[in-house]
């Protein structure tokens, strides 16, 4: 077994014989890459692990329980993806990474009586579980339950372009953080805000065009597998330097790429594209990009 691996081993044997004493703790449960066996867990993989309780609110309201685990370096709250609550994230002795999801046992049981579970839970709960503590029985009855995904829905015609108009709204947003000097906003937006757009887009693209059953995982996760090779091919240009022609440059490879994605994905679901608010948007950007490239005061913007 490799070094890194053990050293986990290790370290869930301790935060087993710690929960098995805890009578708080019903049953703590690992999902991700070391519960998985699509896309399992390498030398670079932290541990999930859900800890189902009568009272979560104590283990991410304190931080004292994890020294019966092991030695922590870093622990800090975060919240969890899906907005249900919080995690506890730390960072071990030797560098291991451990996040701790605390959830209430009893939503957990009532699934279990339903035969049925949703939204992200479902997902990890599709993709591989492993049970380190399990004090009623939880394993068996999970069996039980099918684990075949809900069939996917492509975005409403209101979605698609809720997204759209949201993401040419910025594109100008940004330009003029760009040109008001705000270098730290300006590219936040470009490489956080519209990436996060760009990434949903990519995301309808390879359904829309692939086929629905195709896996895009969640948040970008193995993005370079699943996305068109031409938008993985365009990637590298679409992220900037701290430095505002660059932050320019690298705004209008995303506008170039999001382009495309978003109107081939209209076309395979037989959506209106609203070529208009593009049009107006892509000429106020390059406005104000050719103004600032000429140093010119803007008066003006596009009518």
């Amino acid at each position: 077994m490799h070094e890194v691996a053990m050293a986990y081993e290790r370290l869930s044997d301790r935060f087993v014989r710690w929960a098995q004493a805890e009578d708080n703790i019903r049953a703590a449960i690992v999902i991700g890459s070391r519960a998985r066996t699509d896309h399992p867990a390498d030398e670079w993989s932290d541990l999930d692990v859900i800890i189902l309780a009568n009272d979560p609110e104590s283990y991410w309201a304190s931080a004292d329980w994890l020294h019966n685990v092991g030695v922590p370096w870093l622990t800090f709250i975060e919240p969890l993806p899906d907005g249900s609550g919080f995690e506890r994230r730390v960072l071990f002795e030797g560098g291991l990474d451990v996040d701790f999801a605390p959830d209430p046992v009893a939503p957990f049981r009532r699934m279990l009586d339903e035969g049925h579970f949703g939204g992200l839970l479902a997902d990890l709960i599709r993709r591989g579980v492993r049970f380190l503590v399990d004090k009623e029985g939880f394993a068996k009855r999970l069996e039980q339950i099918p684990t075949v995904p809900p069939p996917y829905k492509p975005p409403t015609e209101p979605e698609f372009l809720n997204l759209v108009h949201d993401f040419w709204y910025h594109t100008v947003w940004t330009a003029k953080k760009l040109r008001r000097g705000e270098l730290w906003t300006a590219k936040s937006c470009c490489d956080s805000y519209l990436k996060q757009l760009l990434r949903r887009m990519l995301e309808w693209h390879t359904r829309a065009r692939r086929g629905a059953s195709i896996d895009t995982w969640m948040r970008g996760r193995f993005l370079e597998a699943w996305a068109d090779p031409r938008a993985v091919a365009a990637l590298p240009k679409v992220f900037a330097h701290y430095d505002e022609a660059d932050v320019w440059r690298a705004l209008l490879a995303t506008m170039a790429l999001f382009h495309w994605l978003a109107l081939e994905t209209a076309e395979a679901l037989g959506y209106t594209y609203p070529s208009f608010g593009e049009d107006r948007a892509v000429e106020i950007v390059e406005h104000l990009h050719t103004n600032a490239h000429t140093n010119e005061e803007v008066t003006e913007l596009p009518a």
